[in-house]
């Protein structure tokens, strides 16, 4: 059982008034820490209703987003997470710029050992697109890590018959 010191900054869980922004809300993320920071494992969230909005048509875009990471002293808290990317609603910016976003505000939230975050964007004009970014702490193995998985995170293609 956590004691209230470890959860001091979380100030979304468990909250019946939560707020939702309406645009890119980054502020709104929250860390508790890692009770294990000396152990090497994946935590990974699938956030299958991700939206956004076309920058330049105004359209909205939805996508699964997959967020795996190896943290380090601190975790994402899952309800901030949610809260944070229900912020991209009404934000534009396209489906690489949402990626890169995302990947960069967790790891100045956490400071992860290792991250990445993929998007599966359903198709708008007959293409989808799947941007892919990853990141490992520099001058460790999982630096290491981050290059060999991007540049083999796609060498079997996926059966797409679910959008």
């Amino acid at each position: 059982m956590r004691n209230q010191d470890e959860l001091a900054g979380v100030t979304h869980l468990g909250n019946q008034g939560t707020a939702y922004s309406m645009d890119y809300a980054p502020e709104v993320l929250e860390a508790f820490p890692n009770k294990h920071p000396n152990n090497d494992y994946f935590v990974k969230f699938n956030c299958p209703e991700f939206t956004s909005l076309c920058p330049m048509t105004g359209q909205p875009d939805f996508a699964t987003i997959y967020i795996s990471y190896v943290p380090g002293e601190k975790m994402v808290e899952s309800k901030s997470l949610k809260l944070y990317l229900f912020s991209f609603r009404n934000h534009g910016d396209f489906h690489e710029d949402c990626i890169n976003i995302i990947m960069k505000d967790l790891i100045e939230l956490m400071g992860p050992k290792y991250i990445e975050v993929w998007g599966k964007f359903t198709p708008r004009g007959g293409i989808s697109i799947d941007p892919y970014a990853n990141y490992g702490k520099p001058d460790t193995r999982w630096e290491k890590v981050a290059m060999h998985r991007l540049m083999n995170h796609d060498m079997y293609p996926e059966k797409v018959d679910n959008r």
